[in-house]
């Protein structure tokens, strides 16, 4: 008899690691808090589906290349399902700035460049009835998780499974050889594992973002608006903005907003407000505007982001055997960078290596952090320093009277005048620029390799006049006239924290 594979969690993360497990022939149960997806249409799953476990279920989502090639690669299937319910590709061509279009000429790596894009109800709503269909797969929901069953086993914690509860049989125990916990934020398997002794550490940062999105469907008969100059992505320092096309004629916005942004923060979550905001910015406004499409739903708001990554080996040994965390319960991610599906599925999938290669629980445990910190955290720790800048940033630019020391100015210079220049006036750059972004090779890997460099050193030694046709155009108002439009005081933010310091 196979090896019973318990799974905490039907969101992505959990899905991950059934569709990883799956072919293995193992005995997979899933347990989930939520009730199951109605028997409908992706339209219906949106509005009708209660996920109380995924407190970002309405918010954009878009699985980056390095998932979308995953799915491409091992489960066609799934793919296939996925198109079909109306999931968009978007592939390397169509991100390329209009000016350099001409110079394009396609090879085969680009393939590998290609996003996938959906409301996320759409994207596990398919992806969980493509589990299901799956043999050795079940379901159990709606099931609450109360508690883990462990024993000690060699200065371990060994888990043998997880005392549930519904409401038809009620409370009871469900034993397991392995118990993956992909619960999300919200698990409660770390503090469990915790209050038993175990010795998990931990490291956070703030996010330094509250995120705010709002959904809309493209009127009849109305194409979606042609890429222009303006990007339908992009940092205006007081608000991050991102454009998301999705299933079936729809799409959403989502606005992100720095924590300190108090005066925007109070009025965003009014649609109103939301849509005045994206009527101010050239790379969305086209989008939003009302002869092209129309609302769907409220703003949808998210707070309290941190980025967090827990250690489960110290001193060289597990703290917890045969109890596997995935997706936001072992690392927690800012949202914006769109890499949570990505590392989840990345995880499942080094996890079922693992599985595969041995059977001693203590060497599973190494082997999988290990891999799964050499596989990611290159990725995580370039993302909480750009989070540790912005957030600088935005707190400067509260200050009126902010002025940038030399160091900064340089460092400025370089990323704007040389970098991004650089990465939106070359073809090659770009492509290596944005294999590191989604996940294919190391996120620094494009700015080490010494050709790359002297490029992009050449291009900022040109200078901004020679290199003014590659600026992007005007983003959008500054923040001074921006909370002028919106009637709110452009001062009060930095007065307040004057008063706070």
């Amino acid at each position: 008899m196979g090896e019973q594979v318990l799974i905490i969690g039907a969101g992505i993360a959990g899905l991950s690691t059934a569709l990883a497990l799956g072919p293995t022939g193992r005995e997979i149960t899933i347990l989930d808090r939520d009730p199951p997806p109605p028997e409908t249409s992706a339209d219906e799953a949106f509005e009708q589906w209660e996920r109380k476990g995924v407190g970002h279920l309405r918010h954009s989502h878009a699985f980056l290349a390095r998932l979308h090639k995953l799915i491409r690669d091992n489960y066609p299937d799934l793919m296939k399902d996925l198109l079909d319910a109306g999931c968009v590709e978007i592939g390397f061509a169509e991100n390329i700035p209009p000016k350099l279009r001409h110079l394009y000429k396609p090879v085969p790596e680009d393939d590998d460049l290609t996003i996938l894009t959906s409301r996320r109800t759409t994207l596990e709503l398919v992806m969980r009835r493509y589990v299901a269909r799956q043999p050795h797969i079940h379901f159990h929901t709606p099931t609450r998780v109360r508690g883990l069953i462990t024993e000690r086993s060699a200065g371990s914690l060994r888990v043998r499974g997880v005392i549930a509860e519904d409401d038809d049989t009620g409370r009871r125990e469900i034993f397991a050889d392995i118990v993956v916990d992909a619960g999300g934020k919200n698990s409660l398997g770390i503090d469990w594992l915790r209050e038993k002794g175990a010795a998990i550490n931990e490291v956070a940062a703030p996010a330094g973002i509250v995120y705010f999105t709002r959904h809309y469907r493209l009127r009849d008969g109305v194409e979606p608006p042609e890429r222009g100059d303006a990007p339908g992505a992009a940092d205006m320092r007081y608000i991050k903005y991102g454009l998301f096309p999705a299933d079936n004629r729809c799409f959403s916005i989502t606005l992100a907003v720095p924590e300190t942004e108090m005066e925007i923060r109070r009025c965003i979550v009014k649609p109103e407000t939301f849509d005045a905001i994206c009527a101010e910015i050239p790379g969305i406004a086209k989008w939003t505007a009302a002869e092209t499409s129309e609302p769907k739903g409220r703003v949808y708001g998210m707070g309290e982001l941190v980025s967090r990554w827990r250690y489960m080996i110290k001193d060289g040994k597990p703290v917890a055997l045969n109890y596997f965390p995935i997706g936001d319960g072992l690392i927690r991610t800012n949202p914006l960078y769109g890499r949570g599906c990505s590392f989840a599925a990345v995880s499942a999938h080094i996890l079922r290596d693992v599985l595969e290669e041995t059977r001693d629980a203590a060497e599973r445990a190494v082997k999988y952090h290990a891999k799964v910190d050499a596989e990611l955290r290159p990725y995580y720790d370039t993302m909480v320093q750009q989070d540790m800048a912005a957030i600088r940033t935005a707190k400067n630019a509260l200050d009126p009277d902010y002025k940038p020391g030399l160091k900064a100015r340089l460092i400025g210079s370089f990323v704007e005048d040389g970098m991004m220049t650089a990465i939106r006036s070359d073809m090659q750059l770009m492509r290596a620029f944005m294999r590191g972004f989604h996940m294919i090779e190391h996120p620094s890997l494009w700015l080490k390799n010494p050709w790359n460099f002297a490029k992009v050193l050449f291009i900022w030694a040109k200078g901004k006049k020679r290199n003014a046709a590659f600026y992007p155009p005007k983003l959008g108002p500054g923040r001074r006239e921006m909370l002028s439009k919106l009637g709110l005081s452009p001062t009060a933010d930095f007065e307040r924290l004057k008063t706070a310091a």
